[in-house]
């Protein structure tokens, strides 16, 4: 059960800290603590609750109270919120479960960056971006910017760079030197078209405004799969001092720096010292899963990284070790502490841990009942699938929603229209994709 808020009191007036490891530690085991007894949901998926009638586990008299109560007041359990009507251990489980659950508290980016300046991005670069893509950017990319000024480095390795959105926007308007890495081919593609579109525009406005002798430079797009902290330190330290890499660069296998120099050519290269340094910042808006974690590592193992911001998503693909002897190069769990408490969380319970309690708690009764309707749908055709098919069980079928995979063709298509024709793009959309502003995702 996920939470909102932290460092609350919980059963016996607990308030638990990070201000120290051995307090951080605390938490820990408290929280471990408390989830041993409830593993049995942990370990489930949300819709086997429907299909295994795990209802029948929960206390009796929990589920008499909560079946009289409103959607909108169940909306609000995953919040930590209680109603004083509630028995006394029910009470007592959500409170305690709100005092053991992470700070989630928005922080204030002017006391966290004093000085930074949010600029609002102009129509041609943010073309293709939705208005939480454009937010996110518009404030991570002056955050990037700061930092890397801070520290004094003028290069920024984009880890898991998508479309090329931010590192385009760290180009063009941070005047910043960018390497942006992803594992798909397609989206260097589709971020080298943009970025060309793009600069034709800026090389305009600096002519009609006389500042021809400034400069500025496309980001540079690999091909990768970032597998490990040594793979991306190789990336990162041998392209960095490449000039020449107008053209994509794509890498298979391990990315060493025989691998980099056999794809880019090892001409352009041999000029390079091995013990020449160089000034990095990592970043990552939505770094999927372990690549975060790699990031961290990278961060904490190399003397070139002078900053790491990572934005990170995808937790529930984190991978996780299965041995018993923890390996570092696994994502969860990360610091030394967790991995000396020998916890597991598995797929399911990641899953779990990723629902957001604000979403919940805004949805409202329409949007509540149509999600419980989503879930319900989705366990009765499992449900079926296992009576009637069960061969098709045992092949592991994708079951579930499409809508956020035909948003990502439709805004495909859309990048690679000319950007001179974005009215049409936009009518074009409207036409076709009447269903593009509706948000098809289906809270697992």
């Amino acid at each position: 059960m996920a939470g909102g808020g932290g460092g609350g009191t919980g059963t016996g007036g607990r308030k638990y800290s990070c201000k120290t490891a051995t307090e951080t530690l605390e938490w820990i085991h408290g929280i471990i603590g408390f989830l041993a007894r409830y593993r049995f949901f942990l370990d489930a998926h949300v819709v086997n609750f429907f299909k295994d009638r795990l209802w029948e586990a929960v206390d009796g008299e929990w589920m008499d109270c909560l079946r009289k109560e409103p959607v909108e007041k169940l909306l609000q359990i995953p919040s930590g919120v209680v109603q004083d009507h509630w028995p006394a251990s029910l009470k007592d489980y959500v409170l305690t479960v709100r005092s053991l659950s992470l700070p989630r508290d928005q922080a204030d980016i002017q006391e966290a960056f004093p000085g930074v300046r949010v600029a609002e991005l102009n129509n041609v670069i943010s073309q293709g971006m939705n208005r939480k893509k454009k937010h996110e950017i518009e404030v991570l990319a002056a955050v990037i910017g700061s930092i890397a000024r801070r520290v004094g480095s003028n290069t920024v390795i984009d880890v898991g760079s998508g479309q090329g959105y931010l590192a385009q926007v760290l180009s063009f308007e941070q005047d910043l030197s960018v390497i942006a890495i992803d594992a798909s081919s397609h989206h260097g593609s589709i971020t080298d078209a943009r970025a060309k579109r793009i600069e034709k525009y800026y090389a305009a406005k600096l002519c009609n405004s006389r500042l021809q002798n400034k400069g500025f430079s496309r980001p540079r797009t690999v091909t990768c799969q970032v597998l490990s902290p040594a793979m991306l330190k190789h990336v990162g330290s041998s392209l960095v001092q490449v000039d020449d890499l107008d053209k994509p660069i794509i890498i298979r296998g391990q990315a060493d720096r025989k691998s980099v120099e056999e794809t880019h050519g090892s001409k352009s290269l041999s000029s390079l010292k091995d013990n020449a340094k160089s000034s990095l910042v990592l970043a990552g808006l939505h770094a999927c899963g372990d690549l975060s974690v790699t990031m961290l590592r990278t961060f904490m193992e190399c003397d070139e990284v002078k900053a790491v911001i990572s934005v990170g998503c995808c937790y529930n693909l984190l991978s996780e070790d299965d041995t018993m002897e923890a390996d570092n190069q696994f994502g969860f769990p990360v610091s030394n502490g967790a991995k000396s408490a020998s916890f597991k969380l598995g797929k399911n319970a990641r899953d779990l841990a990723c629902q957001s309690p604000d979403r919940w708690r805004t949805l409202g009764e329409a949007a509540g009942l149509h999600n419980f309707e989503l879930h319900s749908f989705r366990a009765s055709f499992q449900m079926v699938l296992f009576r009637y098919y069960p061969e098709i069980t045992f092949k592991n079928p994708s079951i579930g929603r499409q809508g956020k995979a035909m948003r990502r063709q439709h805004n495909r298509r859309i990048l690679e229209l000319d950007a001179d024709s974005a009215d049409s793009a936009e009518s074009f959309s409207q036409k076709n994709f009447p269903w593009f502003a509706v948000d098809a995702n289906l809270t697992y």
